[in-house]
């Protein structure tokens, strides 16, 4: 294994992993739809966890999804917890990945610029 691919960032992958398969198993939140875990940092005492995920609706399904994760962070912290072999499972905080969106929205910009973009009116 590279000396790059430090324990924390091992970790941070085993509980993307480990979170989704939760999410989409055990959780029966109804504020919880198809989300998407799009990344996890883990601080360097284990303590926190910042899960970063992403959804497919409005700004309004969008914050009961996150509160309805923020409520179920401890049955998920405790499923973990048995799940993982760790001494300390961290404390998970959910976040918003706007990446996506704000991706779409440069992708939109790129294709108006192109499009008003005329090749006739250039010089030769």
């Amino acid at each position: 294994m590279p000396k790059d691919y430090s324990r924390a960032l091992r970790i941070a992958d085993q509980i993307q992993r480990d979170l989704a398969d939760l999410i989409r198993n055990e959780l029966k939140d109804k504020r919880v739809g198809m989300i998407t875990l799009t990344g996890v940092e883990v601080s360097q005492d284990y303590g926190h966890a910042k899960v970063y995920y992403t959804t497919l609706g409005s700004a309004e399904e969008n914050f009961l999804t996150e509160k309805g994760l923020q409520h179920a962070a401890v049955f998920l912290r405790s499923q973990l917890s048995q799940r993982l072999r760790l001494r300390v499972v961290p404390l998970l905080h959910f976040i918003y990945d706007r990446s996506i969106e704000h991706g779409v929205y440069l992708s939109q910009l790129i294709d108006k610029a192109v499009e008003q973009d005329d090749p006739k009116e250039k010089p030769a």
